[in-house]
């Protein structure tokens, strides 16, 4: 089944912008993501529009944080990426004839609505400054181990 791993892709990409003084560039960020610039430019474009990331022109330009981790919630970026489906299955045949699938149907339908109530809920709790804490936690981990 193939997973879009967009959020996480951006999630990487903002902490590692965070982690940056200066702008990155599309081909930097994409080194990091191990994807194409375009693919990152189109990313981009699309926090830019939701006001959560600036592009600086010039030479030493780039793609940079526009906005508070504090107020970055996972949810805020699920919203700036088009609300991609939170659930790569679904029902066989949306419009079925049969009683059985029918039930079936109503019965995953309810399931997925409440986990997807419950999972955007989590994302409106998590934020950038959250994973930003949580990797800084862990960098100082694995740097005390190797002293």
């Amino acid at each position: 089944m193939k997973r879009d791993s967009r959020l996480s892709s951006v999630l990487h990409a903002l902490l590692h912008m965070a982690e940056q003084d200066g702008p990155m560039t599309s081909e930097a960020l994409g080194l990091c993501l191990g994807t194409n610039p375009v693919v990152v430019r189109r990313t981009m474009g699309l926090l830019r529009k939701a006001g959560l990331v600036t592009a600086e022109r010039g030479h030493s330009g780039g793609w940079r944080i526009s906005a508070d981790l504090e107020t970055v919630s996972l949810r805020r970026l699920h919203e700036a990426l088009g609300e991609p489906a939170i659930f790569a299955i679904g029902n066989r045949n949306e419009t079925p004839e049969c009683l059985v699938e029918q039930s079936v149907n109503a019965a995953l339908k309810g399931a997925f609505a409440e986990a997807e109530v419950l999972l955007m809920a989590r994302f409106a709790d998590v934020t950038l400054a959250d994973l930003a804490r949580d990797f800084a936690r862990r960098h100082a981990q694995r740097r005390a181990t190797q002293e």
